[in-house]
């Protein structure tokens, strides 16, 4: 299993980010997939999950209506499209699958850097 994130960099507060995460190893189309952050010091936490058809989405409290989880299965690709940045969004963004082929293991990708400052 390959999860590779890219998209990340550095914003001013306000503007929009949009992370990619390329799977492959597994059924991709069959497998629900995440997005999770950590900011220095603190815990990794959920910011957002997909079913494996894309119909269901949830998101953290705080990145409700300003990130938008989205996957396109015929290119195994997870998208996180971020906008109205806010400086407490900086951190390290990880994609995560629940890889049907392996009971629903989880693997993590090498995470991309955000960082939301002016």
């Amino acid at each position: 299993v390959q999860l590779v994130e890219s998209g990340g960099g550095l914003v001013q507060p306000g503007g929009s980010l949009r992370l990619s995460c390329a799977a492959s190893g597994f059924t991709f189309s069959r497998s629900p997939m995440y997005w999770y952050r950590q900011a220095p010091g603190k815990e990794r936490e959920l910011v957002a999950t997909i079913s494996s058809g894309g119909v269901s989405t949830n998101y953290a409290d705080s990145v409700k209506g300003r990130f938008t989880i989205s996957r396109d299965n015929a290119k195994n690709t997870v998208f996180l499209q971020m906008n109205s940045l806010k400086p407490e969004d900086t951190a390290v963004y990880y994609c995560c699958a629940k890889a049907i082929d392996y009971g629903f293991s989880v693997y993590w990708g090498q995470g991309t850097q955000v960082t939301v400052s002016s």
